[in-house]
């Protein structure tokens, strides 16, 4: 339909060759799979039935709640706008909400390599979307040379709006990485923070703030963060009593659901069926949402889980 080439002809090889990266362990293939993707989201109508069908994916698998987060900037080759992209996102959530009951939330990336001023105006589009299904506002990207620091302004005009921040950190990167995104950018959730075991003092630091961690088993060991499954840190987090979450980080490359995510956590890690139900438990208490609409989110929850209502 949009005349774009694409590096195989058919539905399964198409696939495969996305999926490539992850299979071989290669990051290289892992990224170039990112340039097909973006290829094929350049116009607002494709932009929403993607949005659309990926809350009909989420909602299959079993997801109530979902957080969506991209950078808008990648999705203007085609001639979009900063904000018809963001109407292209927030038109899609919305049909895919009304088609099945699922609530989702927009976090907005930055994105490290991309200059700070790039990421000053994303966090103005944020706060611009603020009560439109806009939720958070994250920095992605490589780590190593690209520091966080150099985007503290703009997260300064985010926290100055009472917007919630995230910040992908110690992923690639040491603990270094981690103490930029808390202290530079005063961030609320770290993304990833597999290399936070290294630092038992900012471990501690981010265990008696209660900041959430945002992991990401087969992801982590698809771009070699971590060595194996087995290897990673999420157990020892959560045994230390660190608020942990389970996430896809990239459903389609990664070839993975938070469901299979929860199966591998439990098989590689040793999680008890409990426990699982715990890991659940601090996703919903890590959303972005407001406070009393995360609290009756939660009481669904834990009803459904069968456990008791749990103080904040």
């Amino acid at each position: 339909k949009r005349k774009v080439k694409l590096p195989t002809t058919t539905e399964d090889s198409l696939r495969d060759w996305i999926t490539r990266g992850a299979r071989k362990k290669s990051l290289a293939a892992y990224l170039e799979s990112f340039d097909v993707t973006l290829s094929v989201m350049q116009h607002a109508e494709d932009i929403s039935r993607i949005a659309t069908e990926l809350c009909e994916d989420a909602w299959a698998d079993g997801i109530w709640y979902l957080e969506v987060r991209f950078s808008p900037v990648l999705h203007i080759k085609g001639k979009l706008s900063l904000v018809k992209v963001m109407n292209a996102v927030v038109d899609g959530l919305s049909e895919g909400e009304r088609r099945t009951g699922i609530r989702t939330g927009i976090i907005i990336c930055g994105i490290r390599s991309i200059d700070p001023t790039t990421s000053l105006r994303l966090a103005e589009l944020c706060i611009s979307y603020k009560g439109r299904g806009m939720v958070g506002f994250d920095l992605a990207g490589q780590e190593d040379s690209y520091p966080a620091r150099d985007h503290a302004e703009s997260f300064y005009l985010i926290r100055r709006n009472n917007i919630p921040c995230t910040v992908h950190a110690g992923e690639a990167w040491g603990p270094a990485s981690i103490r930029q995104a808390l202290h530079d950018l005063n961030a609320h959730r770290i993304g990833h923070g597999t290399r936070l075991v290294e630092d038992g003092d900012l471990l501690n630091y981010v265990n008696d703030h209660r900041i959430p961690l945002e992991c990401c088993l087969t992801s982590n060991v698809d771009v070699g963060a971590v060595e194996s499954l087995d290897q990673h840190p999420l157990k020892f987090y959560f045994d230390q009593g660190l608020r942990v979450t389970v996430n896809t980080d990239n459903r389609l490359i990664s070839d993975t659901t938070v469901t299979q995510e929860l199966a591998l956590a439990q098989e590689h890690l040793g999680f008890t069926r409990s426990e699982i139900n715990d890991l659940i438990i601090m996703g919903f208490k890590s959303a972005f949402l407001p406070y009393r609409e995360r609290r009756h989110l939660l009481a669904r929850v834990l009803d459904a889980l069968e456990k008791p209502i749990i103080p904040f």
